[in-house]
């Protein structure tokens, strides 16, 4: 494996945290919280090792251009910067709403896990969309 494998793992990566998210919210309400714990504290995981490969990655091969033109262009930058804004700015909200559930402090849990979970499984969601348009649909020129 090469720095150049990481792109496919990192959209792998967050392909999972979205799977895991979306089975931690089944969990939940079905009232199982021991499978939402895991499943959650596994999205948790894969995102942190999502995190680690992504800086990884930037910080040894740099960014990977847009080659696609006109409408492509357009949606491909109008998924990527909500992306970017809510993937900086939501990990201490992700942190917080873990630090209550497992302080079983559930009332402030419920509170932020409300607005989290939607904007954790969009950044997941999207960070699997960008790799696609930018790898795959409009293929860039590897570096």
């Amino acid at each position: 494996m090469d720095v150049h494998d990481l792109p496919k793992v990192n959209a792998s990566l967050n392909a999972l945290s979205a799977l895991l998210l979306s089975a931690g919210l089944i969990c939940i309400k079905k009232k199982n919280a021991t499978w939402h714990k895991r499943c959650m504290l596994g999205a948790l995981t894969s995102s942190a090792v999502f995190l680690a490969g992504y800086l990884s990655y930037h910080y040894l091969a740099g960014s990977t251009p847009f080659s696609g033109q006109g409408w492509s262009r357009i949606l491909y930058f109008s998924i990527l910067i909500p992306h970017t804004i809510l993937a900086t700015g939501i990990l201490p909200f992700i942190l917080f709403a873990v630090f209550h559930a497992l302080r079983s402090n559930f009332e402030k849990h419920r509170k932020f896990a409300r607005w989290v979970w939607p904007i954790w499984m969009y950044v997941s969601v999207t960070g699997v969309l960008i790799y696609f348009m930018l790898y795959h649909w409009f293929k860039a020129p590897v570096s």
